[in-house]
């Protein structure tokens, strides 16, 4: 009766094990179906001669680089590409010394509104950037930023400070604050606690970090369409949309080769700093 019994109990395990592998590889097909379709649609329409071919899962036909030509010399993406490029790094190397001093300052210090001020940041991040829009309109007007790089930069850095700051908080939370005591007892100053102690512990979510603010210029139409009114100004989100707004004259074609070029720097970018991000994602919001 026992061994009935045992091999009853091993049957049922081996079954819910089964079940459990196949939903969870079947899971994964349909996402990477979901993801890898346009892709692959988008990838093939970049090497498409006609534009009546593009946005079609079709490997037949010609294909060429004369969608890439044709961007940088009857177009302006090669200045957008570059405008694009000029905003995000400015955004990445100051939003990432913001947001990590925030976020130690946070973790490590007990000052006056310090709870508040962590509540506040969540209650910003529910306002969606869309009601702001022209809050930042009108601020631009008044500081004569319309146009301006520095301006957008500015836009872009105080919008991830919020949130970002009380992700990095959370991850200074997790390094033990017996480190920082160990230090000062040997004579080591906050900044020399901070640069050579605490920092090369948080280099993960650092690596997150810049990637976010680095990608966040090159995905964003909304903001940038409304501060960038010059065609000179415009960002290659701004710039790939007016291929495909206009329903008299979609270049279908030429907006896939655009958005295949987008994800050249941030791919190079992701891979140089692929070795941090399991850490940084998973361990950033462990305590908060």
């Amino acid at each position: 009766m026992a061994e009935k019994i045992k091999k009853t109990t091993t049957s049922s395990i081996k079954r819910k094990r089964f079940f459990q592998h196949f939903f969870t590889y079947l899971y994964m097909i349909i996402l990477s179906i979901i993801i890898l379709y346009p892709l692959a649609i988008t990838f093939i329409s970049a090497f498409k001669n006609a534009n009546l071919q593009a946005f079609t899962l079709n490997f037949s036909g010609p294909w060429s680089l004369d969608n890439f030509k044709q961007l940088f010399s009857t177009t302006l993406y090669g200045t957008w590409y570059m405008n694009t490029l000029i905003i995000s790094v400015m955004t990445m190397i100051v939003q990432v010394a913001a947001v990590t001093l925030a976020g130690y300052a946070y973790s490590r210090y007990n000052f006056a509104g310090k709870k508040w001020s962590l509540i506040f940041f969540l209650v910003v991040q529910m306002i969606p950037t869309m009601a702001a829009l022209t809050a930042f309109f009108v601020l631009g007007l008044l500081v004569h930023g319309l146009n301006s790089f520095w301006y957008i930069t500015l836009v872009y850095i105080g919008g991830g400070i919020p949130m970002n700051a009380y992700l990095m908080k959370g991850y200074f939370d997790t390094v033990p604050y017996d480190f920082d005591e160990s230090a000062k007892l040997d004579g080591a100053g906050n900044f020399t606690i901070f640069w050579k102690i605490v920092f090369p512990l948080v280099k993960p979510m650092v690596a997150v970090q810049a990637l976010w603010a680095f990608m966040g210029p090159f995905g964003d139409y909304m903001t940038a369409s409304y501060l960038l009114r010059a065609q000179s100004k415009w960002t290659v989100a701004v710039g790939l949309q007016s291929f495909i707004s206009d329903a008299q004259n979609q270049q279908f074609a030429l907006f896939a080769a655009g958005a295949i070029l987008v994800a050249l720097p941030i791919c190079l970018l992701f891979l140089y700093l692929q070795r941090y991000f399991v850490s940084g994602l998973t361990a950033g919001g462990a305590k908060g």
